[in-house]
């Protein structure tokens, strides 16, 4: 049984760090590529915003179907196959609705989260969800790390399309791996509405949702948004944009560990008080800075606040739901955060529209200051008292 456990281990590791690279082979630059289809910011920022906007339509009905017929695997399948599809359309686009429309099939893609976190969390005992969401994590952001420290030099080999082809190649590997996973059939879990509503209305599974959606509105309407297009404005490079963004996860990793390490000295409340602390500086930091280096310090500060953020709250919204629960509940948390990944890009395109780029990272760094550490202060320590 170790040794099948040791097998699913590395397979569902090796189909995550594809799945991620598929996905963020073009995001440093998926901005500014963007605007070569439109000048119109709140247009950039909707394109930007469909990622989001989709994860937060399929990922709770994906976690119910997943939990309904006791399967993972199909639903896998289908975001890798749904991975090389957006790439495609994206990099072969003629004008900005092709771009929309590909950027829609990736958020799609990205649904396959759920299926792919509650099956990896599912090898570790319930009491370990928190670990087994940092470790998970790590392996993406290793995957999107390889990714985003590519993107450069394959827009100087051969513009922006070139990234989109590779992703398409590598959705393809990510395929055949996910192929070879072994799956063990769950007993199926009727849908309930009733089920649904108490998930819902659980506290220790919808506020760390909320605030993970939070989170993810400063992720997306900044640091993978609006903060190339500045670095675009102080001189920055296709190379450059695309360190920027593989330093950002470079922290993410660092979060992620740091996560990892002091979750159980310090508790999952004072590390999500850091985490929003952190991001709030890094924002503002953002609005600030008068240079390339000022902004990458920025970049730091935010990458390393995600990084112990991300999995704590997502370990925290499951770690006291039962097994057969756990898909509808993680689909819950990620639907819930998924708002933030489109709400981010598509408010903050619509501010910095109206009030310019800077002025729109100033009002977003207080706004995430404000809710962030008002629910860390709203999370409750222990066991839920259903």
């Amino acid at each position: 049984m170790t040794g099948e456990r040791s097998v699913k281990l590395a397979l569902f590791m090796a189909v995550v760090f594809f799945y991620w690279m598929a996905l963020y082979l073009y995001v440093p630059t998926l901005p500014t590529y963007a605007q070569t289809k439109t000048e119109n910011l709140a247009l950039v920022g909707t394109i930007l915003a469909q990622y989001g906007l989709w994860q937060a339509i399929v990922r709770l009905p994906i976690g119910i179907a997943s939990d309904w017929i006791g399967r993972r695997k199909p639903f896998i399948l289908a975001g890798m196959m749904l991975a090389g599809a957006g790439a495609w359309v994206m990099g072969s686009a003629g004008e900005a609705t092709g771009v929309l429309v590909g950027r829609a099939i990736t958020g799609l893609a990205a649904g396959t989260w759920v299926p792919l976190v509650v099956a990896f969390s599912s090898l570790f005992p319930p009491g370990e969800a928190v670990r087994a969401s940092a470790l998970l994590t790590l392996v993406g952001s290793i995957g999107r790390v390889l990714a985003t420290s590519l993107t450069g030099p394959l827009n100087d080999l051969g513009g922006y399309g070139l990234a989109f082809i590779i992703a398409t190649g590598v959705a393809a590997v990510a395929l055949l791996v996910t192929v070879a996973v072994p799956e063990t059939r769950l007993p199926p879990k009727t849908p309930s509405l009733d089920r649904l509503g108490r998930l819902t209305s659980r506290r220790d599974v919808l506020l760390p949702s909320l605030l993970s959606s939070v989170s993810q509105y400063v992720v997306w309407g900044v640091s993978f948004g609006f903060l190339p297009i500045l670095a675009k404005q102080l001189g920055a490079t296709a190379v450059t944009l695309s360190l920027f963004t593989t330093v950002n996860l470079l922290c993410y990793i660092g979060g992620n560990l740091t996560a990892t390490a002091a979750v159980k000295r310090f508790g999952a409340s004072r590390m999500a008080y850091f985490s929003f602390a952190l991001m709030a500086i890094g924002t503002l930091g953002v609005a600030l800075a008068p240079s390339l280096a000022a902004l990458m310090t920025a970049q730091i500060c935010l990458g390393i606040a995600t990084g112990v953020g991300y999995p704590v709250l997502m370990g925290m919204s499951i770690v006291h739901v039962t097994e057969q629960e756990r898909a509808t509940a993680m689909g819950l948390h990620q639907a819930v955060y998924a708002i933030g990944m489109f709400a981010g890009p598509w408010l903050s395109g619509i501010l910095a529209q109206i009030i310019g780029l800077r002025p729109m990272f100033g009002v977003t760094a207080f706004g995430a200051l404000a809710l962030g550490l008002l629910g860390t202060a709203q999370l409750r320590a222990g066991p839920p008292q259903d």
